[in-house]
């Protein structure tokens, strides 16, 4: 089967870059037309019960650190927010889903592991070690963070920590400090990753030109990636309202929504 016409061939690209792919200029439009067809790549192929598997033994990690102490407290909201940081790697398979079925090729959830078998293997492990790396920073400024406010002290239980966090001045600047520099280290990721991952499943190409085609993409279409960002946010938030439940879905469904992202924004090689 030849691989589907792509709809925004009509957009306009941004100034030409020797060395990296063309970049078009997106609207908003193509934001919602991303995930109405990540939720179709879904639909088409289900794999909530593959991400059920892989995120309630993260959810079993944090609840254990929960259990280990009191000094892991702190660190609690931290690893549940920071995974979102790592997402980008847990969402590989998807993309390779997406990329299979645009092509017309034959798509179930076995193929996800078809991304090991990339050209760019190399490269997306080199990226994937960089943004594990960045989520250790973010828990270690998390902890510092902690220890500045609270002058090192410790909550002396769970009750303890939520009264200090909820009902007390120190508490109210930990929570605005702490998301602000969290969202900070989002803001890196996202321009670091929107596209990249994407890139070197589709082309064999480094990560430093990948991450470099991640920024310039960002560069050129800044309200869109913001608000990309934002709904990716939101999404995450309200799926893990449910017992985390949600999540299953909502992971898978911005994967796909992601690849469809990538190729709005790079055209198609040839």
């Amino acid at each position: 089967m030849a691989p589907l016409p792509s709809p925004y061939d009509s957009l306009p690209l941004g100034p030409a870059v020797d060395d990296l792919p063309a970049i078009r200029r997106i609207g908003t439009a193509a934001l919602w037309r991303a995930l109405r067809l990540g939720w179709e790549d879904f639909s088409a192929n289900p794999t909530q019960l593959v991400f059920l598997a892989i995120i309630y033994p993260v959810i079993g990690v944090v609840a254990a650190a929960a259990a280990a102490g009191r000094d892991m407290m702190p660190l609690i909201w931290p690893l549940l927010s920071g995974f979102a940081l790592v997402g980008p790697v847990a969402a590989l398979g998807i993309y390779e889903l997406s990329r299979r079925r645009e092509q017309g090729l034959p798509v179930t959830w076995v193929h996800a592991f078809g991304v090991l078998r990339s050209p760019s293997i190399s490269s997306i492990l080199a990226l994937g070690v960089l943004l594990l790396a960045i989520f250790v920073v973010w828990l270690f400024t998390a902890q510092a963070i902690y220890d500045t406010t609270f002058a090192g002290v410790a909550p002396a239980s769970g009750p303890d920590f939520v009264r200090q966090v909820l009902g007390t001045e120190a508490g109210w600047r930990l929570m605005l400090l702490g998301n602000g520099v969290g969202l900070l280290f989002a803001i890196v990721v996202l321009a670091l990753t929107v596209i990249s991952f994407p890139l070197l499943l589709d082309r064999p190409v480094g990560a430093g030109v990948a991450m470099r085609t991640s920024l310039r993409a960002v560069v050129l279409n800044p309200g869109p990636m913001a608000l990309w960002g934002l709904m990716v946010a939101v999404i995450l938030a309200i799926a893990s309202i449910p017992l985390f439940v949600g999540l299953a879905v909502a992971v898978p469904v911005l994967g796909h929504a992601t690849w469809h992202l990538y190729r709005a924004v790079v055209p198609r090689q040839g």
